[in-house]
């Protein structure tokens, strides 16, 4: 079995938003394995199907980005599942929008949703698949551009981007995460 965490946040607001990356991931990945994203357990909303033959539980943290860790925290307790089976999907302003990067282990860079998870989970080293969002303009607070909307000239590689995580995470339901990182990193 397989965990993937998309992280965002939730309500109407933040659904386009440059944040909210790992939630239209995963919605994306239910899309295409008709799984209902929609049972409220641990602090989430929860999906639970087959992806590639294999069991996935496709998770959205309905506590806000920078307390993401407090739902995969109860999702761990309660379901007493490992760490090496969890994917979690975000927004990386290092990584340029429209391109993707898997990383098995590593510090938060700054993400508030990461920091969280490393905090609640007491490692580093779990599966994640950044989403590339860039870095604002010089002068622009991030907190506004986080949580603002991807401009019409981003919209084609926003999609392209969703669509590769989405390959990603089908790929490494029957593949190791190093062999999904050879095949989906650069």
């Amino acid at each position: 079995m397989k965990w993937i965490v998309g992280l965002g946040n939730p309500g109407p607001e933040y659904a386009k938003t440059r944040h909210n990356v790992g939630f239209m991931a995963l919605d994306r990945l239910a899309e295409r394995h008709g799984i209902s994203i929609s049972q409220s357990k641990s602090k989430s909303l929860i999906g639970e199907g087959h992806i590639g033959g294999v069991k996935a539980v496709l998770i959205k943290p309905m506590t806000y980005m920078n307390l993401s860790g407090e739902a995969v925290r109860a999702y761990m307790d309660y379901y007493k599942v490992a760490l090496e089976d969890l994917i979690v999907v975000y927004d990386d302003m290092d990584t340029e929008t429209g391109k993707i990067r898997l990383r098995f282990q590593g510090s938060a860079g700054g993400h508030n949703g990461i920091k969280s998870i490393i905090q609640h989970t007491g490692t580093q080293k779990f599966d994640r698949i950044r989403m590339g969002i860039s870095r604002p303009e010089p002068g622009y607070a991030i907190v506004d551009y986080v949580l603002a909307t991807f401009p019409k000239k981003e919209k084609e590689l926003l999609d392209q981007m969703i669509e590769n995580t989405c390959d990603a995470l089908e790929f490494s339901m029957k593949h190791t995460f190093e062999q999904t990182m050879a095949k989906f990193n650069g």
